[in-house]
């Protein structure tokens, strides 16, 4: 059998009469307009999924209990918006520069062992433990010079093996 239009009537006209009773609203004509803009596609921004999945790779693949200096290493990634951009295909590379540049001199590892200690402490509402340049440091630190070195170079070594 065939389909009377005046019994049963299109999806389209039905809209339209709605919308004809209906008082103008801009919100609704914003939505009405823009309601196919994302058809397709994923509402988080690819830079944001780089983001996330750096984080995610950081705290799966960081040997670190306390979880302080996965936290300063995620908090890297989030403010380097520009290096995360050039790196969208290739996320990963993108944590590889940041632990270059913080193992490319021994004040940028200083500074960011210092930004893990202030961090600790605000985690444990303790004084942190901070090593000075030249000193040896306190036995009861968790992240020294040196310990955070080994980290970042383990880090560094997973990334180039692709992991």
């Amino acid at each position: 059998m065939g389909k009377n239009k005046d019994q049963d009537p299109s999806t389209d006209e039905v809209q339209r009469e709605i919308r004809a009773q209906q008082k103008f609203n801009m919100a609704s004509a914003i939505g009405r307009a823009g309601s196919g803009l994302m058809k397709g596609e994923s509402p988080v921004s690819q830079q944001e999924q780089a983001i996330i999945l750096l984080t995610q790779w950081i705290n799966q693949q960081t040997p670190d209990p306390s979880g302080t200096l996965k936290s300063i290493l995620c908090r890297q990634v989030r403010s380097n918006h520009l290096l995360v951009a050039r790196h969208l295909q290739q996320p990963l590379n993108a944590l590889r520069e940041i632990i270059d540049t913080i193992l490319a001199s021994d004040y940028a590892l200083h500074e960011f062992v210092r930004q893990v200690d202030v961090r600790w402490g605000e985690m444990y509402h303790e004084r942190p433990l901070f090593q000075r340049a030249g000193q040896e440091p306190d036995p009861a630190d968790l992240y020294t010079h040196e310990s955070v070195r080994q980290d970042l170079c383990l880090l560094l070594g997973k990334l180039q093996e692709g992991v």
